[in-house]
């Protein structure tokens, strides 16, 4: 039988057809590949698509720096995980800014230990002479960034900013003595003016009240003992460790280095309010509930802990306007950052190399990944 032509209706119609049908192509994001798929558990408590997305993308968009480590825990479970090439989970990062949150931790154990006291003056000798007004600085401005000290951060010419003054200029052998012989800009507990040298501080604070009198060496020893036994061991970081200036001070507000899992365990500790994995109380109770709470002087800080709220005037650090409300973070120079969402149940960890221009990119980024656990 001969085989019969389509109509010349059915001619004229199969291009509108072919048309209307190809307007109807999925038009949503491609597929992950397979790469950004491995990186990420079967079941990571969220759409694993759109998680592999966003955690793909922080090591291969353009114009937000160079990813090197990315650690997601839910619940605390690890449910992704990626290193770049020549780095992996042995690796030690230095935490940068970061480090001022373990300093500060490192106090919390004092206070609970009945050696220091959040609002007695703080005990540095050379404040403590009669007549100085810096005598009236408490531990509590110490840790929420308004000693009044003057401390500026961010200094331009970069060589006249306090902490490079302070860690490679003339500050370099004495740390704390040069932080702490500083002049009030400010009255104590008035303003926010957020300071490496402070953190450096509150170390040499702790090394006194661990090795009062003590020498260099015994300094270094005594609070590296106690971060070990009071928290490292008790959280398994493995990788926890500092470096100290000639004195023995510890570099509290620049210079803790640890694993990418280390700094995972740290924030998973302030997401269980101060409680390791197993529900073992590690920080005095309350301490992460200071931290999280907002600086009189600075909404979007609390005690060593930038929190996802509106500073009040430029400053962005976080992302206030996305959201969770509850989330807070470590932040580190460089684009250092332990994130921390209780509500999600999350924490991430992202270590790398971002230029301060391409920061809000990054920022943006991370936000993308916290959204997925919405």
């Amino acid at each position: 039988m001969p085989r019969r032509r389509p109509s010349i209706a059915v001619t004229l119609l199969l291009p509108a057809l072919l048309a209307a049908c190809g307007s109807e192509a999925p038009t949503g994001p491609p597929p992950p590949s397979a790469e950004a798929l491995a990186a990420v558990a079967p079941r990571p408590g969220a759409d694993r698509a759109p998680l592999a997305r966003a955690v793909d993308a922080l090591f291969t968009a353009e114009g937000i720096g160079e990813t090197r480590a990315l650690l997601v825990l839910h619940d605390g479970q690890v449910v992704a995980q990626r290193y770049a090439e020549g780095f992996g989970p042995d690796s030690r990062f230095v935490g940068w800014s970061m480090s001022k949150t373990v300093t500060a931790l490192l106090i919390g154990l004092l206070v609970a230990d009945g050696k220091l006291a959040l609002d007695a003056p703080a005990p540095v000798p050379l404040w403590q002479r009669a007549g100085d007004p810096r005598g009236e600085i408490t531990v509590r401005h110490l840790l929420q960034m308004r000693s009044g000290l003057r401390h500026q951060e961010n200094a331009d010419p970069v060589y006249e900013s306090a902490e490079v003054r302070m860690m490679f200029g003339d500050g370099r052998d004495d740390m704390a003595a040069w932080a702490e012989a500083q002049v009030l800009q400010h009255a104590p507990g008035s303003t926010f003016t957020y300071s490496t040298p402070t953190s450096v501080i509150l170390a040499d604070i702790a090394a006194r009240v661990l090795a009062p009198g003590g020498s260099p060496a015994e300094r270094r020893q005594a609070v590296a003992q106690y971060l070990q036994t009071r928290l490292a061991a008790p959280l398994d970081l493995r990788g926890l460790t500092a470096e100290h200036d000639r004195q023995g001070t510890m570099v509290g507000g620049a210079m803790v280095w640890a694993t990418a899992a280390d700094w995972g365990r740290l924030g998973e500790l302030l997401r269980q309010d101060g409680n390791a994995a197993d529900g073992t109380p590690v920080l005095p109770r309350g301490w992460v509930e200071l931290m999280r709470t907002p600086s009189p002087a600075a909404p979007d800080y609390g005690g060593a802990l930038w929190l996802n709220r509106p500073s009040g005037g430029d400053r962005q650090v976080l992302f206030a306007t996305r959201g969770p409300a509850d989330a807070f973070a470590l932040v580190g120079h460089l684009g250092q950052y332990v994130l921390v969402a209780p509500g999600q149940g999350l924490t991430v960890v992202r270590l790398g190399k971002t230029d301060a221009p391409d920061r809000p990119a990054l920022v943006d980024r991370l936000a993308d990944l916290v959204a997925v656990y919405r």
